[in-house]
């Protein structure tokens, strides 16, 4: 159990966020292991998404878990949450454990190889209130997470977002900074993430 975050962590000191990453949240055997489980048996979907008044397939496979029906809506998609299976659920009880929050909902996403993407956005839809805490955890093949400033274009930031690892944004992060999973011409493996949240 992790009872306790692992004792490496890497806090960005950056304007109008909060910001924490966890290389090793779950050692590596573990999180091949829940790789594993996560793509054999989450129902995986693909979406269209509407943006800038074009409908195309979401460049990406999704599914949404959580509580009492609370759907969660983005980019003109409104996601109906399976109920928590028992996999899911020993991943929250982890996460919740060390970063004592009750999370309520979590959206996953299966990014099949370096042609899918996710474009640049915030976390930041009414139902997840003000300073939502984020925590994404990263199963599988390593992508670079980019972060930039809504106003103070010189802040940038970019995280190899391991396997195992957890990135966790509180505060103002998704009031000020956008982020993004960019698509990559080179030859990458499928990456899982799961973004874990609160939905009021």
């Amino acid at each position: 159990m992790n009872s306790l975050f692992p004792k490496e962590k890497i806090t960005f000191t950056v304007p109008d966020a909060s910001i924490e990453y966890y290389p090793d949240f779950f050692d590596k055997a573990r999180a091949t292991e829940l790789f594993g489980k996560l793509r054999d048996e989450i129902p995986w979907q693909q979406d269209q998404i509407t943006v800038y008044g074009k409908t195309h397939f979401q460049p990406r496979l999704t599914a949404l878990f959580g509580n009492e029906g609370k759907s969660y809506a983005y980019s003109n998609v409104v996601m109906q949450p399976h109920n928590w299976n028992p996999l899911l659920m020993f991943i929250k009880n982890e996460l919740e454990e060390s970063c004592h929050e009750n999370f309520t909902t979590v959206l996953l996403n299966l990014y099949r190889d370096g042609k899918d993407s996710n474009g640049w956005h915030a976390d930041n839809e009414r139902e997840l209130g003000r300073n939502p805490v984020i925590a994404s955890l990263s199963f599988g093949a390593e992508r670079t997470f980019h972060l930039q400033h809504n106003s103070l274009k010189d802040q940038k930031l970019k995280i190899n977002l391991e396997h195992g690892s957890l990135l966790l944004m509180k505060g103002a992060t998704q009031h000020f900074w956008k982020h993004q999973i960019a698509k990559t011409a080179k030859p990458i493996g499928p990456r899982i993430n799961l973004t874990f949240r609160i939905i009021k």
